[in-house]
């Protein structure tokens, strides 16, 4: 048994030993081991005649959020179910004292969060006018 355990150990040390290296002189290795491609700026003669850099693309102008848009993606978690207080959709009689207020006072409130909603009820890209429609949705006003 010690013997089988002997020719094991020899025979993998061999085998580890034998491991291939890639062929190819040291300037191939360092060649393949060179970083691939490189970086240059816009007018340095280091590299050489590079092509100009394209214009940037124009942003397209998005089209604004619906009420609904609106409030599917941000408002409906909270004011569907009432979590933190939160006046239900559509419901008259929980928005009507809201709504007594006017619609400057519920874009502000909606605007600096209120209780436990947060600024902008999460919608930190929208507009104005998308929180007035979101409102106007929300409230069914």
């Amino acid at each position: 048994m010690r013997a089988l355990y002997g020719l094991a150990c020899v025979l993998l040390a061999n085998a580890v030993a034998a491991a291939p290296v890639p062929a190819g002189t040291d300037d191939e290795i360092r060649t393949r081991l060179a970083p691939f491609g490189a970086s240059c700026l816009v007018g340095d003669e280091a590299c050489g005649a590079a092509a100009p850099a394209p214009a940037p693309a124009t942003a397209a102008v998005a089209e604004p959020k619906t009420g609904r848009e609106v409030y599917d993606q941000f408002c409906f978690a909270c004011h569907a179910t009432g979590v933190g207080d939160a006046p239900l959709f559509q419901d008259a009689t929980q928005w009507a004292p809201r709504l007594a207020k006017g619609i400057d006072e519920l874009v502000r409130t909606s605007q600096t969060g209120l209780g436990t909603m947060p600024p902008m009820g999460t919608c930190m890209a929208c507009t104005e006018a998308e929180m007035v429609a979101a409102i106007q949705y929300l409230t069914g006003g």
